[in-house]
């Protein structure tokens, strides 16, 4: 056995097997190739990290920037000036896809004039085996290549790029992995999100996502605690608990325990003066989650339900398992039990077979429910889900028409749900400076509203309470309160 063999299959041993400790050996591996690439560029090298989709992908991207400031990147926020940029990539919508192509060719041209340049993605769009190969054919200068299960080997995978020069392509089907205390580095110092389960079992006729984010995982409870513990202790006051559905957490855990209990053990720690989550899937939200909503001092007063259509057979054809009497029915529960409750929806327009008496169902549901907001969208083909392959395909002309119409309803009814908050005094967490106007902060309402008020930088991350005035359709403009 030569030298070099006998060197590599020494250092190799060194490698621990068990995680995270594993992808903490290849960050330090990582950094020793860095400081090298920098002493060659004579400057420090840079990242950006671009965030396509969900607050899950959002949450996944500060995890990549934590392990890659580790590693000793300085974050640069405009991808055109990195030395290092990764796409975290969505595919909710083919769309989507073309726009991260469209991107991707502007950095091929950028990368050929900067040695140092290195390219990675990642993400749901990965998960799609079309997707890859096309990658591999047409976008050969792309570095590092993996998917939604893998995300916690990344130091991993960029270590091995370094050291052998060679483009890594590591996507995994599927995983019940589920790896804790790595880096992340927040978008925001005084809140977070924090996943509390991984992918989706419901398999929604027009939806991708169970297919690349896999099947629904839940994470250990005490893993949950641990890390909101450690957030509060730097800084954070607000969590937003994400899940693709989080109203199915704990069904895959060895002792199961439902999103209710959860909620109730978060609520008892110290310091953490606000709880978010989201999203919830109306046919398994309980009575015992209304009920610790109720009486909790710190679950927001928000929550987002999506109806996504108001016709018991458009509903049933989108494997969404429950009617349009079932969702009232929960709506008027939720109502009942937290009368201040401001609900938000998604809602598709368009859906294969939709007729207008399906249309006027949910035109009838809008009305019903009286939403904060809605999100609506124009049902778009996605390949791969059965909705893509239903006949009666609804005319584009058609559909244009009842989203103007429904979009109008909402609106109009949203700003009316805004407007009955006017003159009272809530409590509003600072969040930034005013995009328009910098002698005013922006701050959000626990039920998910902004306003806009008289401020200064010192006050981000503070809790005021403001005097709601002027309601502009979706916001306020404020006055802060004086608490004596």
């Amino acid at each position: 056995m030569n030298q070099n063999m006998t060197d590599t299959a020494e250092q190799e041993a060194l490698i621990p097997v068990q995680e995270p400790q594993r992808q903490y050996y290849f960050m330090e591996r990582a950094k020793e190739y860095l400081e090298k690439m920098s002493r060659a560029a004579g400057r420090r090298l840079t990242f950006c990290v671009t965030t396509f989709g969900c607050q899950m992908n959002a949450r996944d991207s500060e995890k990549l920037a934590g392990i890659l400031e580790r590693i000793g990147y300085t974050e640069e926020p405009e991808e055109e000036k990195a030395d290092f940029v990764i796409y975290n990539t969505c595919t909710v919508r083919e769309n989507a896809n073309q726009r991260v192509y469209g991107r991707l060719g502007q950095l091929g041209r950028i990368k050929k004039k900067n040695p140092h340049m290195m390219i990675a993605l990642c993400g749901c769009m990965m998960q799609e085996p079309e997707v890859v190969e096309k990658l591999k054919k047409s976008y050969r200068f792309v570095d590092i290549i993996f998917g939604t299960h893998n995300i916690y080997k990344f130091a991993e995978l960029l270590a091995t790029r370094m050291e052998s020069g060679h483009t890594v392509i590591d996507i995994w089907k599927d995983t019940d992995k589920i790896v804790e205390d790595l880096p992340s580095e927040r978008k925001y110092p005084f809140k977070s999100g924090v996943n509390i389960m991984f992918g989706c079992n419901n398999f929604c006729s027009y939806c991708i996502v169970p297919y690349v984010r896999g099947r629904e995982r839940s994470r250990d409870p005490r893993a949950i605690i641990r890390e909101i513990e450690r957030l509060v202790s730097d800084g954070v006051v607000e969590v937003m608990l994400l899940g693709q559905n989080v109203n199915s957490y704990g069904k895959t855990l060895e002792e199961p325990m439902t999103f209710a209990e959860l909620l109730r053990e978060i609520e008892k720690i110290d310091g953490l003066e606000r709880i978010r989550f989201m999203t919830s899937h109306p046919k398994d939200l309980s009575d015992e989650l209304i009920e610790v909503m109720a009486s909790s001092r710190k679950i927001c007063r928000h929550l987002h339900l999506p109806v996504q259509s108001g016709s018991t057979r458009i509903l049933e054809k989108m494997n969404r398992r429950y009617t349009k009497e079932k969702y009232l029915e929960l709506v008027e529960r939720i109502k009942r039990a937290m009368p201040d409750i401001s609900l938000t929806t998604d809602i598709i327009v368009g859906f294969p077979g939709e007729t207008e008496e399906d249309f006027q169902d949910t035109l009838d549901v809008v009305r019903k429910v009286q939403y904060d907001s809605a999100f609506t969208f124009i049902y778009s083909k996605r390949t791969g889900t059965p909705a893509a392959v239903m006949e009666e395909q609804v005319p584009s002309e058609i559909v244009k028409d009842r989203f103007d119409r429904l979009l109008n309803e909402v609106q109009e009814i949203s700003a009316r749900m805004c407007a009955r908050h006017q003159g009272t005094v809530q409590t509003a967490l600072v969040e930034s400076m005013n995009d328009h106007d910098d002698t005013l902060v922006t701050g959000r309402l626990g039920s998910n509203l902004l306003v806009h008020f008289p401020g200064d930088a010192s006050m981000i991350g503070k809790f005021c309470k403001v005097r709601l005035g002027e309601c502009r359709g979706f916001y306020f403009i404020g006055e802060t309160e004086d608490d004596g």
